[in-house]
């Protein structure tokens, strides 16, 4: 019987992620956030051509062939992402696919960012939108950029720790049938179900900062971060009640990785005679 006091159910501690995981997730980092700031800090000016004039650039055709291009991935990646996530596309791919319906979705949704990573068209020929050249600030305001990036994705990493990732992933739902448990969302308090309602993007604030918090914006780049932040600022419906168990259950696992195996295990015995 499912305890509405006992909040940490189905949101324990999680396996860590695959090779392949770990390599795709490194590779998303690299695109979207260090890519700008590797070329500002090495003194590499070809994300951007400040001495050509706007009029110019946008009438450009290798500029607005790449602004088409980008615009095709971007499209490609949202209507996936989006039309997936309907109720109505849910309910037919869960009479096909049963189980299997998760594992789909977020395979379909790294496909597409696979594509968008490999065929993404920067634009070179055209001026940044600003773009921080003089010293002493060309130094230190990429390196600053670099320690807020990486304490972003720092967060991210994280927040992730407080959200079911199995369940996430569609890997918990498969062996969860495989052993007759039923559905794994079903098992959670109605909190964390509430929660997962209004928020399947635990990182919005984020990857918020990571792709507007950048010593050099080129016009590809405002493309990208306009758009997803846009996205990203629809898709959820996060209010106080959320933030709050967010809270709380964030400090229960910085807790039990504080405390001994031994401690953290008498813990969990406690919770569950509760």
């Amino acid at each position: 019987m499912r305890q509405e006091g006992h909040e940490t159910r189905g949101f324990g501690l999680q396996p860590y992620p695959s090779r392949v995981e770990r390599k795709s997730s490194a590779e998303f980092v690299r695109f979207i956030s260090f890519r700008v700031i590797y070329h500002n800090i090495t003194g590499d000016s070809s994300l951007c051509q400040d001495s050509v004039p706007w009029s110019v650039a946008l009438q450009n055709n290798s500029v607005l062939r790449a602004l088409v291009v980008d615009m095709g991935l971007l499209a490609l990646f949202i209507v996936q992402h989006s039309l997936l996530a309907r109720a109505s596309i849910k309910q037919l791919c869960q009479s096909v696919l049963g189980v299997l319906n998760r594992t789909m979705y977020c395979f379909t949704t790294a496909l597409a960012l696979q594509v968008l990573m490999q065929y993404w068209e920067p634009v070179k020929e055209a001026p940044c939108l600003w773009s921080v050249r003089n010293a002493p600030w060309n130094t230190w305001f990429p390196l600053l950029c670099f320690a807020l990036h990486f304490l972003c994705w720092a967060i991210i990493c994280s927040i992730l720790l407080v959200f079911d990732y199995p369940e996430l992933m569609g890997v918990k739902q498969v062996y969860y049938k495989c052993l007759a448990l039923g559905d794994p969302l079903a098992l959670k308090s109605l909190r964390a179900q509430r929660l997962l309602a209004h928020l399947r993007h635990p990182v919005c604030v984020e990857l918020a900062l990571v792709l507007w918090f950048l010593p050099a914006m080129s016009l590809d780049r405002l493309l990208l971060a306009g758009s997803l932040s846009a996205y990203l600022g629809l898709a959820h419906s996060l209010d106080t009640q959320d933030c709050a168990y967010l809270s709380v259950q964030l400090h229960s696992k910085l807790r039990l990785f504080s405390l001994s195996h031994w401690d953290a295990a008498q813990e969990n015995d406690s919770d569950k005679q509760e």
